[in-house]
């Protein structure tokens, strides 16, 4: 496979995923962004953990979907994310959830 050939590929691989989102975003309630991943979900607590001095984030999502073209099933029950990066939590008004006509 030629490098042109993965750049296709992952082109088509990230507008399918595109389109994924589009189809679901209007089920969910939250939007999180991690310094790994994105992700729509109905439920979310983040709590602030520290250990020997070191404060990291725990963020616990449930009715989860997370944005990752390589993750064959995107839908969890419960996701669960330890991270010292930031983490931004949104919740979403139905006005943020119309999505630009292709």
């Amino acid at each position: 496979m030629s490098a042109e050939d993965l750049e296709k590929y992952e082109a088509e691989m990230e507008l399918q995923l595109y389109r994924e989102y589009r189809d679901v975003v209007a089920i969910f309630k939250y939007v999180v962004e991690t310094d790994r991943r994105f992700y729509l979900c109905n439920a979310v607590e983040v709590k602030v953990r520290a250990e020997s001095g070191d404060a990291y984030f725990e963020v616990s999502m449930t009715d989860a979907w997370v944005w990752d073209m390589y993750r064959p099933a995107r839908f969890a029950k419960n996701v669960k994310v330890l991270t010292f990066k930031d983490v931004n939590v949104e919740e979403l008004s139905p006005r943020d959830l119309e999505l630009p006509k292709e």
